[in-house]
């Protein structure tokens, strides 16, 4: 299920810190300090005050333990789009979560009047994601050649969307 992050969720931050892709793509640091996983989970939940867009925990449904990230990012409301993205820590890999939770974000998504597109970049490497997205009903829409930075490197991205039904 997805909700709102808790203070409590800083054994997430811990779970992706260790990972070593995932501080790569966001604002968590790599093997975060106490301090630094309650002010990660902070920043998640400050996300929709600030206008950023919305940040959501996906917890177990019978533990209420999070065991990933989902977000949908506005900055390009205007325009009628939206990109999202998501980590799942990686003892919960390969469940079955990601996909679950982006139709549910998805879903959600549709509930905001400007939005007609939902946007997903995933590196080519990426298989699992590539999956996750197809699988959430998401398209492959394109390469984009160089396209962002990624632990201090271009990196090439698919572009996967979504448009509203």
């Amino acid at each position: 299920m997805l909700r709102p992050f808790e203070p409590s969720d800083t054994a997430l931050a811990h779970a992706l810190g260790a990972d070593p892709y995932v501080p790569l793509i966001g604002s968590l640091p790599a093997r975060p300090s106490p301090q630094q996983a309650r002010q990660w989970v902070r920043r998640q939940r400050q996300k929709h005050t600030d206008g950023e867009g919305f940040s959501f925990a996906i917890a177990d449904a019978a533990t209420d333990t999070a065991i990933g990230a989902i977000g949908l990012w506005l900055r390009d409301l205007p325009q009628g789009r939206a990109t999202a993205g998501y980590a799942v820590s990686p003892e919960h890999r390969g469940s079955g979560v990601a996909t679950s939770a982006l139709v549910a974000l998805t879903a959600f998504a549709w509930t905001v009047p400007a939005l007609h597109r939902v946007e997903l970049y995933i590196e080519p490497w990426n298989t699992a994601s590539i999956r996750v997205a197809t699988a959430a009903g998401y398209r492959r829409e394109r390469l984009l050649r160089a396209h962002q930075w990624i632990g201090g490197t271009r990196r090439d991205m698919l572009l996967y969307a979504a448009i509203r039904p």
